[in-house]
């Protein structure tokens, strides 16, 4: 009579072990690797971040403070005669001639 062998032989039971030695290490190696490669990233992003908090700063401290009022400008003496003669001579107490004489002294013409 033969004998049946009951279960897989040493080989087979070294081989299996092998490949879930195998499997489990490379596994390992992926969830490492995905991890590092996560972790580069969110530095990534940070020193981004980083970069743009900075450049704010910047733009924020070079960006002129605006006044709390507009300031009047300026006026001109000369202006403020050639205004004055305009509503003359639209009230119609200039005449064109008186008008334009006027205008060419105020103007030093």
């Amino acid at each position: 009579m033969m004998r049946r062998r009951r279960g897989p032989s040493l080989l087979g039971v070294a081989a299996v072990a092998g490949t879930a030695s195998y499997v489990g290490s490379k596994s390992a190696q992926k969830g490492a690797q995905a991890q590092a490669n996560e972790q580069a990233q969110n530095q990534a992003l940070a020193e981004q971040q980083a970069q743009i908090d900075a450049m704010a700063q910047q733009q924020a401290a070079a960006a002129p403070a605006a006044p709390a009022a507009p300031a009047a400008p300026a006026e001109d003496p000369v202006m403020a005669q050639l205004e004055k003669l305009a509503q003359l001579h639209n009230a119609g107490i200039l005449s064109d001639e008186e008008f334009a004489a006027a205008k060419a002294k105020a103007l030093g013409i």
